[in-house]
């Protein structure tokens, strides 16, 4: 009984050290991965914004209402054909009368041809000073057409600019935001690894303290034994 006593004694020894560096061990590690932990976290992407580089467009949209005009406000009457008639006129009476005078013909013959001869050129006048206005109509109308597609045109290509700025500052924006979550996965992952690896350090100190109590107790009860098998031996003979 002594001899396995003392067996059991220098056992529950050697199993309490064993446990107690087991322990040690364990903490030490379980401190080693604490520290990599806060340094890994000390070291992390900071939160973004991913639109904090977003800029209003508004500025490439422009009044285009300077560039209107109305052609038509520079019409004017054909007054060049009038001028020409009148002074044709003239001239034909004038001509008219040296003619009747060197002829010698009545007042009432040179009157009726001076008439003829206004009627004629009033004619003329009438028909240039039609083409000159309808000339002038048309090319108001030309101009009013030809703004109208320019500023239409300039407005198509001002949307365009707009929309695909928006766009393009919507997807940039988007990646960002990508970015910022696939490498927070993954340092979440990295974290999760090092969490076990600190939770298992835990249960590996529980575990050797708890080995250790054990050898402690194991160590006394053979102590225990001892005295009591030697207190027996010291009885009545």
């Amino acid at each position: 009984m002594g001899i396995g006593a003392a067996v059991s004694i220098v056992g529950g020894i050697i199993g309490n050290s064993k446990a107690k560096k087991a322990a040690k061990r364990a903490a030490q590690e379980r401190d080693r991965i604490n520290k990599k932990i806060n340094a890994f976290e000390r070291n992390r992407q900071a939160v973004i914004n991913p639109y904090s580089d977003v800029k209003s467009l508004a500025g490439l949209a422009t009044d285009l209402s300077s560039e209107m005009s109305n052609p038509y406000a520079t019409l004017g009457v054909a007054t060049s054909a009038a001028e020409i008639q009148m002074e044709q006129t003239d001239l034909a009476l004038a001509a008219t009368l040296d003619t009747l005078q060197a002829t010698g013909a009545s007042a009432g013959g040179a009157t009726a041809l001076a008439n003829a001869a206004a009627r004629s050129k009033k004619e003329v006048s009438a028909n240039i000073e039609q083409q000159e206005a309808q000339n002038e109509k048309l090319a108001a109308q030309g101009e009013a057409d030809l703004q109208t597609k320019q500023i239409a045109e300039k407005a198509r290509i001002q949307g365009i600019q707009i929309s695909e700025g928006g766009r393009e500052q919507v997807a940039q924006a988007q990646g960002e935001a990508f970015k910022f979550e696939a490498q927070e996965g993954r340092d979440q992952a990295t974290l999760d690894r090092m969490a076990a690896g600190l939770t298992q350090q835990e249960a590996n100190i529980a575990n050797a303290n708890q080995a250790a109590a054990a050898s402690t107790s194991a160590a006394i009860s053979s102590i225990g034994n001892i005295a009591s098998a030697g207190i027996g031996q010291l009885g009545p003979q």
